[in-house]
C-alpha cells in the first residue's frame, strides 16, 4: 500500500533510539525526509550513521522553556511531528519526590504540549499531523509507576481535546499508546531485574509471560502504526488514542 508520504517532512523527538528511531526508519522507507531530535549529540550522531546519513539531527533539551520554538526554528515546521521524547521514572507516591516528578514532566508532558502549541501555530491553515507517543500506563494505572500513569493519562486527554478541534484548521492530532515494547530501555530494565532476582540476565524474557503471546511488542510494530496514522490514508483520524499492545490494555491483571 502506498501511504502517500513520499516528499513529506517529519520531525521526530526522542528519535535517536527506541520507538522514535523505529519511526524514523519506517518513515524514511516511505520517502519521508526525517529530522530527529534528542539531547545527546553523540547518540544522535550514531543514530544518523545507522540511518545511512540520510536523516538530519538537532541536539536539544526539550524540557527547557523556549526549546519548542528553538527546535522548529532549527528544523523548520514539518508536515508531521512525532512527539516521543521522555521516559518517566518508576516509583510510588512516596518514592517519587517533587524534583524528580517535575523534571520528568518538564520533558515528556510539557515538552509534548509546548511542541504541539508551537507546531500548531505554524501548521494551521496549511495542514499537518501531530502524533503523540504516550504509554499504556494511562489506562492500566499503576501505583508503582504513578508519575508515568498520571503523565500519560494527561497527554491522552490533551490529545483528545486538542485533536477534536485542531482538525478544523487542517491539523490532525492523535496519540499512539504502546504497551511494553522491546526498546533498549525495556530490555535493559528486564535484564537488570533478571540479574537481581534470577542471577542470569538472559532470563529477562521470563518476566513477560503475562503479556499477550508471552512477549513484548516489537519497535517496528509500533512504528508502522505511527507511520500509517501520520499518512493521508488515515486522514479521518484525529482526537483519538490508539493502544498498540496486543490487547493487553483490555485484560484485567497488571504487568509488572
Amino acid at each position: 500500500m502506498d501511504l502517500g508520504l513520499s516528499g513529506k517532512t517529519a520531525l521526530i523527538t526522542g528519535g535517536s533510539k527506541g520507538i522514535g528511531f523505529g519511526v524514523a526508519e519506517a518513515m524514511m522507507a516511505e520517502g519521508v525526509s526525517v529530522t530527529i531530535a534528542a539531547r545527546d549529540p553523540a547518540v544522535l550522531d550514531r543514530a544518523v550513521e545507522r540511518l545511512d546519513g540520510h536523516a538530519k539531527a538537532v541536539a536539544i533539551d526539550l524540557s527547557a522553556s523556549g526549546s519548542a520554538d528553538e527546535l522548529l526554528a532549527k528544523a523548520g515546521c514539518p508536515d508531521i511531528l512525532v512527539n516521543n521524547a521522555g521516559a518517566i521514572p518508576g516509583g510510588d507516591i512516596e518514592g517519587v519526590d517533587e524534583a524528580t516528578w517535575r523534571t520528568a514532566w518538564d520533558l515528556k508532558v510539557f515538552g509534548y504540549i509546548n511542541l504541539c502549541r508551537a507546531a500548531y501555530a505554524q501548521m494551521k491553515g496549511k495542514g499537518g499531523v501531530i502524533v503523540n507517543v504516550t504509554g499504556l500506563a494511562a489506562d492500566r494505572t499503576d501505583f508503582n509507576y504513578i508519575a508515568g500513569t498520571a503523565g500519560n493519562a494527561s497527554l491522552n486527554a490533551f490529545t483528545k481535546a486538542f485533536g477534536s478541534q485542531s482538525v478544523e484548521e487542517g491539523v490532525r492530532c492523535l496519540a499512539v499508546s504502546p504497551g511494553a515494547t522491546t526498546t533498549e530501555r525495556l530490555v535493559g530494565l528486564m535484564k537488570g531485574r533478571a540479574r537481581e532476582e534470577k542471577g542470569d540476565e538472559n532470563q529477562w524474557q521470563s518476566f513477560l509471560g503475562g503479556l499477550p503471546l508471552g512477549r513484548a511488542g516489537e519497535v517496528q510494530e509500533v512504528a508502522d502504526v505511527v507511520t500509517f496514522l501520520a499518512s493521508p490514508r488515515a486522514s479521518w483520524v484525529s482526537g483519538v488514542v490508539l493502544n498498540v499492545d496486543g490487547g493487553h490494555g483490555a485484560r484485567g491483571s497488571s504487568f509488572r
